[in-house]
Parts: structure tokens; C-alpha cells; sequence
């Protein structure tokens, strides 16, 4: 697979060879993107708002308590091994199966700024999903230029899951520190690419995602230059993981079991990798034995995301962003755990979008109202979806 298929303004460090192409405009600023994305998580807000006040449920206990949350912000205020609960199959569920860095922002900005950990953990993500975005936009203005990069972030911001941008979760921080760490990759500045990997694998149990995107990417540099590379790209590579092992060295230790400790802590919460054993068997009740709208709409997701994967190697995108988004898809595929929770593991894929985008701009040209009418039908469904999943659903998040 090419690691460059399109044009890139200036000299960039990519790894993979470079194709003659015609240049692009230089990086343009995102202030439009960013405008669109936070009015449309306004909006979704707003939705939620209108739908809990319908059923009885305050926004701000929607937002912030909303499931795992609260399991975040006793961390965040009492520290690890203080929260235990007993499933109803006998499971001992620890709170050790949430990686630090979210609650640890809540507790710093707790510590400064006289707010309760609930208003903290959203103004966290709140941030966390504008910082997001602008990695997105640069990410796809690197390469595809101002009009892409824009449509990029705002598909983003309309995917039927991106309500869970804007509530006490980490996918937002998560995202923030995977775009920019990509970005660092496509422009060749290894260690921040390398630091902000490791700092990703300290916020998710998928952050190793990134850590094999930064890795492949060097290993893929190193080969094609007969690892005559500087050590920025070895110190980088070497960074990567270390957030994310580290976390799960340091449960096994709490544990007792060194090696595995973290993984039996998973195996409480249902969640272990199963080649897609668990999946299967949903997908098989699903469409035997019926279900309800969220658990449908769900598996439409997850299989638009494998669509949406198969078209991103297609369209011979960077290295980097096949294999952080390929990561995600496999770990969403072969995972088990609630089926209802898939979806959220997709947002932080942003690259799926790739191919959307560019067809998006390509159309607009031509058919400008027909991409205004796409982007307003899938806008509709975005904030029609999050309402209802917040306030009516009773699936987990």
C-alpha cells in the first residue's frame, strides 16, 4: 500500500515515497471548520437538552453521570481501588479497567478552578473534542487540502455516535491526542508524535492504536531508507507504547500477576479480544430473534465502519492512518463486551471518513445542493440519534 497518494504542499517527512503531483495551497486556518463543529455539538447539546426535558431527565446528569462517567470522576476525587462493584454474575468489577490521564485532568483542574469533578470532566472533553477537531482539519488539509479537511471535521461531527463527543467521556480526549499525533507523523516531528502516542495510551484501553500507527510508520521510513534515519524517528517509535504498557504493567503489579493482572480485570467487564466470537453470536440474535433500534442501528455502524475501512485502502491513504483506523476496526470487530458500546470505539477513527469527504467535495462542485442536502440529512439523523440513545435508550454507552 502507497503511503502517499496525494499532493502535499512543501517538503514533508512521509514515510513511503513521494509521487509527483501538482502542489497544494498552503495549510489554511480551521476557524470555519472549528465554527461548524462546535454548532453542530451546540445543537446535539440542545437535542439532549429538549429530549431529557421531555422524559424527565436533566441535561447536566445526562451529560456528566451519564454511565462510566461516574466511574472517571470517583477516580478523579478518591483515587484507584476505592470503587468495586459485584456484577450480577458474581464478576468483581475494579475501577482499575479505566486508564488515568481523563480523570487525572479532572482532578488537576478541579485542584485550580472552584468546580464540582462533573462540570470538570465536561469542560475536559468539551475542550478535548475542539482540539480534536483542529487536529482533524489538520490532518486532512496536509493532505487533501482546505475543502476536504473541512468536510472531514464536519462528517466527524455529524456521525450518529458523536453525541459521546461532547459528554464525561474520553473518546474526545482520546481523539485530540491521535490526530495530533498522526499529523506529527505525516510532518516527520517524531518525538511529539512519539509523546503524544504514549499519552494517548494513557487515556484509552485502545490508545495502542496510535503507538502501531507511530511505530509502523518509522518501521516503513526505516526500510525504505536503509535505516539511515535520524534517532528522532527510534526515540519516537521507542516512546509510543510506553504510556499504555506502562498502565498495564502497573494493574498487573496491583494485581499480583504481573503479565496478565490487567486483562482478568477486563475479563470482569466482559471486555477480551475473541477474534470476534462475541460479535458473531450478536449479530446471529440480532437477525433471528430481533432487537431494539439502538442495537440495529448499532450493527449498521460497525458495518459501515468495515465498509467505510475497505474504502480508505482503496483510496490509498497515508500508512499511518490505515493502520490506526484498521486497529480500531479490528479491536471493535474481534472485541467482545456490549455490543451497544462498538460504535463509540469507532469515533476516534475519523480517517473512515477519508473517502466521504473528498466524494463530498468532489460533488459539491457540481451538485453543491445536493451536498447540502447530505450534510443537512445526516446532521438530522446525528442529533435525532445522540437525544435519543441519552434520554430514552437504556442501552451502555
Amino acid at each position: 500500500m502507497s503511503t502517499s497518494s496525494v499532493p502535499r504542499p512543501g517538503p514533508v517527512t512521509q514515510p513511503g515515497p513521494a509521487r509527483p503531483a501538482a502542489p497544494l495551497r498552503t495549510l489554511s486556518g480551521p476557524g470555519p471548520a472549528l465554527a461548524l463543529f462546535v454548532a453542530v455539538r451546540l445543537a446535539g447539546v440542545a437535542a439532549v437538552a429538549l429530549a431529557g426535558h421531555a422524559t424527565g431527565r436533566p441535561l447536566f446528569r445526562n451529560l456528566a453521570h451519564a454511565w462510566d462517567a461516574r466511574w472517571y470522576q470517583h477516580i478523579a476525587v478518591h483515587g484507584y481501588g476505592d470503587l468495586i462493584e459485584i456484577t450480577r454474575r458474581g464478576a468483581v468489577q475494579t475501577d482499575w479497567a479505566f486508564f488515568p490521564l481523563y480523570p487525572g485532568l479532572i482532578r488537576a483542574l478541579v485542584t485550580v478552578v472552584p468546580v464540582t469533578p462533573g462540570k470538570a470532566a465536561l469542560l475536559v472533553a468539551g475542550t478535548a473534542a475542539v482540539v480534536a477537531a483542529w487536529g482533524v482539519h489538520r490532518v486532512g488539509d496536509l493532505l487533501y487540502g482546505r475543502g476536504v479537511a473541512t468536510a472531514l471535521v464536519v462528517l466527524w461531527a455529524v456521525l450518529p455516535q458523536s453525541v459521546e463527543l461532547t459528554i464525561a467521556y474520553t473518546e474526545s480526549l482520546f481523539c485530540a491526542l491521535a490526530a495530533w499525533s498522526l499529523y506529527c507523523v505525516l510532518k516527520g516531528r517524531w518525538l511529539w508524535a512519539g509523546a503524544l502516542a504514549a499519552l494517548a495510551g494513557l487515556s484509552r484501553p485502545s490508545g495502542f492504536a496510535v503507538a502501531a500507527a507511530v511505530i509502523a510508520a518509522g518501521a516503513h521510513e526505516a526500510v525504505r531508507r536503509r535505516g539511515h534515519v535520524p534517532w528522532r524517528l527510534w526515540a519516537g517509535c521507542l516512546a509510543a507504547p510506553v504510556g499504555w504498557l506502562g498502565y498495564v504493567l502497573w494493574v498487573g503489579h496491583r494485581t499480583g500477576d504481573l503479565l496478565h493482572g490487567y486483562f482478568k480485570v477486563q475479563q470482569a467487564w466482559n471486555s477480551r479480544f475473541d477474534f470476534g466470537e462475541g460479535s458473531w453470536k450478536f449479530v446471529k440474535s440480532l437477525l433471528l430473534h430481533g432487537g431494539g433500534f439502538v442495537y440495529a442501528a448499532d450493527l449498521v455502524i460497525v458495518a459501515s465502519g468495515v465498509l467505510l475501512f475497505c474504502l480508505l485502502c482503496l483510496d490509498r491513504a497515508p500508512l499511518p492512518l490505515v493502520v490506526f483506523a484498521g486497529v480500531l476496526v479490528l479491536v471493535v470487530v474481534g472485541g467482545s463486551g456490549s455490543f451497544s458500546s462498538k460504535p463509540r470505539f469507532l469515533l476516534p477513527a475519523f480517517p473512515l471518513l477519508i473517502p466521504l469527504a473528498r466524494a463530498l467535495v468532489r460533488s459539491r462542485r457540481p451538485r453543491p445542493a445536493q451536498a447540502v442536502l447530505v450534510v443537512g440529512a445526516l446532521t438530522a439523523v446525528s442529533l435525532l440519534f445522540g437525544a435519543y440513545v441519552m434520554t430514552v435508550a437504556r442501552a451502555p454507552l
